[in-house]
């Protein structure tokens, strides 16, 4: 089975708890598309590594584009002055030439030294020898992006490990507004919580349209959620704003409309072999909160799965038209128009 967000979280939040105590290993390989974790763990080393009074001495930060092999091995080796251990970072290593000469030293690194490998939003062959030295003498954190149907989820936990609830309908916002960026959730959300009450401990939407910058009113999951219910006037009014946006293009609009209208499927398929699946089934299933559950009992309702198909072929042939294919003239605004129109018509 695939390694998820979830094992990536855990493993994580693990390491970090382990460096709060000073228990290091002497090598990590921080690896994956999704440097969000990657980051965190890197910057927890370096904050509990060392005390500040330690740092001139034992503390060596490399970037790959200006040093090689040699360079961080000697440094590796070397004993830390008047500290515990010494700290070598390699940060953007996926840009050293060498890099891969570093398996010798990570085969038996030292044990005095903590060496810090991160590769942002990158990996290294996992089938050479540095790769598989790392995982028998030290740690790897491999982070895969965290899919679109799981974002949802991944900020009710985010927000949670904060002591902090979040509403179905305002994760969701937030999510359309970061897309699978978790540095980007996690920077906003900071600037969120500067601008709220110290004592407030549950965000809505309207948290997140007033401090996140995006329209409710307006957004791809109002869009989504009007088409739903087939609310002609509003679905077409939405989509006429999302339009015109200076820097629009249709591939902002077909990813989470597909995947709205998959979901609606996947749905339509459950009921189809199990009618009587309860509320967490059904949650389980389409990877939502049960709190839209509401919605795609209509959804489904009003797009059966023979329709569901014509709609989801007409979103493949839009994202088609949108990335240059037999649009003629019209425009991304044109084209979004044009889809959801039809999606109503269906």
């Amino acid at each position: 089975m695939a390694k998820g967000f979830a094992d990536t979280h855990a493993q994580c939040r693990e390491i970090v708890e382990d460096v709060r105590k000073g228990i290091f290993k002497p090598v990590y390989l921080l690896m994956g598309e999704e440097p969000y974790y990657p980051e965190t763990v890197c910057e927890a080393i370096m904050k509990y590594a060392l005390d500040d009074s330690e740092r001139d001495f034992n503390q060596t930060v490399f970037y790959g584009t200006d040093t090689d092999a040699d360079k961080v091995v000697t440094a590796a080796m070397r004993y830390p002055v008047f500290a515990q251990r010494q700290l070598v970072v390699v940060k953007e290593a996926q840009s050293m030439k060498s890099v891969d000469s570093l398996a010798k030293y990570c085969q038996n690194p030292l044990s005095t030294t903590v060496l810090v490998l991160y590769f942002h939003g990158a990996s290294p062959d996992k089938r050479k020898e540095l790769y598989k030295n790392v995982r028998k003498t030290g740690v790897v954190v491999d982070s895969e992006p965290v899919r679109d149907y799981e974002m949802s989820r991944w900020i009710t936990s985010f927000f949670s490990e904060k002591g902090l609830s979040i509403a179905p309908d305002a994760a969701a916002l937030l999510s359309e507004f970061a897309g699978t960026d978790l540095n980007k959730i996690a920077i906003e959300t900071d600037k969120m919580l500067k601008n709220l009450p110290e004592n407030r401990r549950e965000i809505s939407a309207e948290d997140i349209e007033n401090n996140v910058g995006i329209s409710r009113q307006y957004s791809i999951f109002e869009l989504t959620k009007e088409l739903s219910y087939r609310n002609s006037s509003r679905a077409l009014k939405i989509a006429a704003y999302i339009g015109s946006a200076p820097k629009f293009v249709l591939l902002l609009a077909t990813a989470p409309l597909f995947n709205h209208f998959y979901r609606i499927l996947r749905y339509e398929a459950l009921m189809m072999k199990n009618p009587g699946a309860g509320t967490a089934e059904k949650a389980s299933v389409l990877g939502v909160n049960p709190y839209f559950l509401k919605e795609y009992d209509s959804a489904a309702a009003n797009y059966p799965a023979r329709k569901c198909m014509n709609v989801i072929s007409l979103i493949k042939e839009y994202d088609f038209k949108g990335k240059g294919g037999n649009a003629g003239e019209a425009t991304q605004q044109e084209l979004l128009m044009e889809l959801v129109a039809r999606i109503l018509n269906s």
